[in-house]
């Protein structure tokens, strides 16, 4: 699918899924609109995986291993702040991530595969719903789905704004972080904030774990290994002159080596428990969640991406450093060699960042990132090049 007009049909596609941004495991409209387009390719989407994925398997002309491509589709809970006529449509609804994108660019490439069928073996086209928190790719993994589309080897593309239009960024190794969630209540003794004696602040013991857990990693990780701890909610009280009964927070810890995840998930309990210990108050609740995995990347596999890439042209950065962002692709590289690459949507200056009310997907990305599938498709893994 190349030229002004596939480039114009790619860039409707992506402007119809940016006006109907639908959320995780809701992508009931979006999922239509991909099959719908599948079927005009003259393909037979499967659908109903993890509730609204879609895939589509399409056959070369020659013998050749089986690859599968991911494009994620869902959008996030924010409210757009962008005026444009191509703006949500969906009040407090956005595709703030560049999800329309990857999902367009993966349907210029199933239309060109499926017209020329020239490249060997097969391709599964993957349009996964529920990227953003809610592990869509392991729910399709858990209701089988390698089993009913095995394949060989699998690959995703992600935007990455900050990163020159069309610079790909490909890792050997990590990627992206892996995640913990931990929500905490502190219950204490509320009373008249001119009598605190007669009560147990709950606030003073939450403050000072705020402190505590900010100052974890510095102090006990070892700084050759990287890690985030971050306090990212804190609510108490409701009025000025009481001090509440209870206190609550969320913590959201990233980290790339397991043994680092496990250490931070007991040292957090330990100095929450210390901390309402000595301020007189209760953990009442400590609830932690161990999230995505960390994503890595297969090395000969990245190496190949990469050598693809700059066959096309594409300039290809391989010293990048990880991003401590999550990406639930990291459970298909668990299972299946392969690799996440980043494709540049621009200067960051020149446009808002990932999750910003202000992003969009840059459409020059669109035949860029279309060619870059096909020719992957064209030479897979472990084949010469021609």
């Amino acid at each position: 699918m190349s030229g002004s007009n596939a480039f114009e049909e790619m860039r409707q596609w992506r402007h119809w899924l940016h006006q109907h941004p639908e959320l995780a495991f809701e992508e009931h409209q979006t999922s239509d609109f991909v099959a719908a387009r599948l079927e005009e390719f003259g393909l037979a989407p499967h659908r109903g995986l993890a509730h609204t994925g879609v895939v589509a398997s399409i056959t070369g002309n020659r013998p050749g291993p089986t690859q599968l491509f991911r494009a994620d589709m869902d959008a996030l809970p924010i409210i757009e702040a962008n005026d444009f006529a191509h703006r949500s449509q969906h009040a407090g609804k956005m595709h703030a991530c560049g999800h329309d994108g990857h999902t367009s660019m993966l349907l210029g490439a199933a239309k060109t595969l499926a017209a020329s069928r020239d490249f060997p073996g097969t391709v599964h086209c993957l349009f996964q719903p529920a990227e953003e928190r809610l592990a869509g790719a392991k729910v399709m993994l858990d209701e089988g789905l390698l089993e009913r589309f095995p394949c060989d080897a699998v690959y995703a593309m992600h935007n990455w704004p900050g990163l020159a239009t069309g610079e790909l960024a490909v890792h050997d190794s990590a990627v992206m972080a892996a995640t913990i969630h931990l929500n905490m209540t502190i219950t204490g003794h509320g009373c008249h904030s001119a009598m605190p004696h007669l009560g147990r602040d709950p606030i003073l013991a939450a403050s000072q774990l705020v402190i505590a857990l900010q100052s974890l990693v510095a102090r006990e990780i070892d700084p050759a290994k990287t890690a985030v701890v971050s306090v990212t909610k804190l609510h108490a009280g409701e009025v000025e002159n009481a001090i509440p009964d209870y206190a609550t927070l969320h913590c959201d810890i990233r980290y790339f080596d397991p043994d680092v995840g496990e250490q931070l998930a007991q040292r957090t309990r330990d100095i929450a428990q210390g901390i309402c210990a000595a301020s007189g108050v209760t953990l009442s609740q400590f609830d932690l969640q161990f999230g995505y995995p960390a994503t890595f990347n297969h090395a000969d596999h990245a190496a190949h991406v990469a050598q693809v890439a700059s066959a096309q042209g594409l300039p290809v950065q391989r010293d990048r450093y990880p991003s401590m962002a999550a990406e639930d692709f990291s459970y298909l590289l668990q299972q299946r060699p392969g690799a996440y690459v980043w494709l540049g949507n621009g200067p960051a200056q020149t446009g808002a960042g990932l999750h910003n009310p202000g992003y969009d997907f840059n459409d020059k990305l669109l035949t860029i990132g279309s060619q870059l599938w096909v020719a992957l498709a064209q030479r897979p893994h472990g084949t010469a090049a021609t």
